[in-house]
């Protein structure tokens, strides 16, 4: 039987609050990243259900004010050092460790990096809520003992959390059928937008209307933005520009290469991490939004891109292909010619997207999310009870 969900206004506190800490991403405030955006979105809804919810933020994300909560949710830093690899698993035991102390009524652990310490949490007796949101043992990044590890906390995430949670159907289905285990299905949102009229981004940025194309990502070599300069670059879009919308974590190898190539091509523009109505104004004016990445969980900022209208082209993986965009929007991951031709056509497309944006808001929703989060907090609860 279908759910009813209110509309947002009509949220209002449930009659049994639940304290939850939330353990895996880097922070909800300023921090850009799939599992942050996520936590932005759906925790302050939880809050208006009668959660009371405390994320632990990675101190050295934070060099100078430290909010103590931000939209009902509670904050606390814990450090952690930068090291890739180390840096999420140190941050994940230290938070395990606090929730020992604290006893939370729910751990609700993202991602498969901290899941690896569910049976820790378990054994603890802390209620644990995992949820899934990409294959990260698939990135390209990782070595073979760090790849192992991961999949292993998929593996143990999955089967011994009280409640596992897979943010697509395509995970879902891995999920089944690797490990014959049932999680719940709760895809990510897309927001309630309108296109904005005012430019004050565009013009701090040097941009026209519709005279761009966009990419919105933290700059990771599985987001291939290096792909879309390429192929930027072959399309000759003239009097065009390329922006790129994300934040540099680090100085590796293929955030330098980035850099460089932008450095020497002017039409290349690397807006930083954007966020509020500067990145709504970006979506509103853009003429076409490209997600070439490798790996992907459930897309927010691909979903984002759909609810202004704009129109989207995407890398061919399961996860893009499960959303609702023409069948002609793709490309082969790494086929900077492919895409090429694609962003040639831009300049005659038009927005328009009227129809698939309805449809996407219709489907994806933050407050049904919410709604069915908090249903699994209450199941969980109740089996302990």
């Amino acid at each position: 039987m279908a759910v009813s969900i209110p509309e947002e206004a009509e949220i209002v506190r449930a009659q049994r609050p639940i304290r939850v800490l939330a353990i895996g991403l880097r922070g909800i405030v300023g921090v850009q990243g799939g599992i942050e955006t996520h936590a932005r979105k759906l925790y302050p809804l939880l809050v208006r259900l009668g959660c009371q919810v405390e994320v632990l933020q990675r101190a050295p994300y934070y060099r100078g004010a430290r909010p103590r909560e931000w939209h009902g949710v509670a904050l606390r830093y814990l450090w952690s050092p930068r090291t890739p690899g180390l840096e999420t698993a140190v941050h994940s035991l230290l938070g395990i460790l606090y929730a020992a102390i604290d006893r939370p009524d729910i751990v609700h652990l993202h991602a498969v990096g901290p899941a690896f310490l569910t049976p820790l949490a378990r054994l603890l007796g802390l209620r644990v809520v995992v949820t899934h949101h990409a294959a990260d043992y698939r990135r390209e990044k990782w070595g073979w003992l760090a790849r192992l590890l991961l999949e292993t906390g998929e593996r143990v995430g999955m089967r011994c959390a009280n409640a596992p949670i897979t943010v697509s159907a395509v995970l879902e289905d891995w999920v089944r059928r690797r490990y014959d285990v049932r999680p719940e299905l709760i895809p990510n949102g897309a927001p309630r937008t309108r296109p904005l009229a005012s430019k004050a981004a565009l013009e701090e940025l040097g941009l026209e209307p519709r005279r761009y194309v966009m990419c919105v990502a933290r700059i990771d070599k599985v987001k291939r933005q290096l792909d879309l300069v390429d192929a930027f670059e072959r399309s000759s879009l003239a009097g065009w520009k390329l922006v790129l919308v994300g934040a540099c974590d680090g100085r590796d190898g293929y955030t330098t290469r980035l850099l460089e190539r932008a450095a020497r091509n002017p039409s290349v523009v690397l807006a930083g991490f954007r966020g509020g109505r500067a990145l709504a104004e970006l979506y509103s004016h853009c003429a076409v939004f490209v997600l070439p990445s490798s790996l992907e969980g459930h897309p927010i900022a691909l979903l984002e891109a759909l609810t202004y209208g704009v129109p989207v082209l995407a890398s061919d993986i399961p996860e893009n292909r499960a959303l609702p965009i023409p069948s002609t929007s793709f490309f082969p991951v790494g086929d900077s010619e492919s895409l090429a031709r694609l962003l040639a056509e831009a300049a005659v497309w038009k927005a328009g997207g009227d129809d698939l944006s309805r449809i996407v808001k219709e489907r994806f929703s933050w407050r049904r999310a919410a709604h069915l989060t908090r249903s699994v907090y209450d199941r969980v609860l109740a089996r302990r009870a």
